[in-house]
């Protein structure tokens, strides 16, 4: 298989910044040196397998998915019986995008019975720092909590706020809520 330097060097540098990582960063996370990944970004040099590899685990990739190896189309479907499925009996959720490693964003719908929560009010946040988050109510209204500051929700409404702050949706209602969430972990804030 043949690897087109300047496109490959783009990727690199196109991960990198998704990551909001500097070469210096890519380079402590890799073992790569910054004026080598610089060449490799520019397409000036191609990377022997092991200083690729190296990369590809500074950018939390396997060596395949940073060749895109392992990509058949482009194309993942993920069949509503084979969706990951978590919760308990008053808050139900189903992840809808594919468990791919890589992934810098995870959409899920969310059922929240009347009266319920998802996380109780003095829960540390569960995403990582920089994420955020974008609900939509499809049914029913609710209510986003975070760090203490309550804004009510509408069906059709949509709201997004830093998820590292604590945070929890709450249905005070008397029907059933069901929502769209749609996390994008560790990107810049701007």
């Amino acid at each position: 298989m043949s690897v087109n330097g300047h496109v490959f060097g783009t990727r690199i540098k196109r991960l990198r910044e998704a990551m909001d990582l500097s070469l210096r960063d890519l380079a402590e996370r890799s073992g790569v040196s910054a004026p080598m990944l610089s060449q490799v970004e520019r397409g000036e040099t191609s990377p022997t397998l092991s200083v690729a590899e190296r990369i590809a685990a500074g950018l939390e990739l396997s060596l395949s998915q940073l060749l895109r190896l392992d990509e058949t189309d482009g194309v993942s479907v993920v069949r509503a019986s084979e969706r990951r499925r978590g919760g308990g009996p008053r808050h139900r959720y189903e992840v809808l995008t594919p468990p791919l490693p890589g992934l810098r964003a995870e959409v899920s719908l969310h059922s929240l019975a009347a009266g319920a929560s998802t996380a109780e009010p003095d829960d540390p946040p569960m995403h990582e720092p920089g994420s955020r988050e974008t609900a939509v109510v499809l049914a029913g209204a609710l209510a986003l909590v975070v760090d203490g500051t309550r804004h009510e929700l509408g069906e059709g409404d949509s709201v997004t706020f830093d998820a590292d702050l604590p945070h929890h949706f709450e249905n005070d209602g008397e029907e059933p809520t069901e929502f769209v969430a749609v996390i994008a972990a560790g990107l810049r804030r701007s």
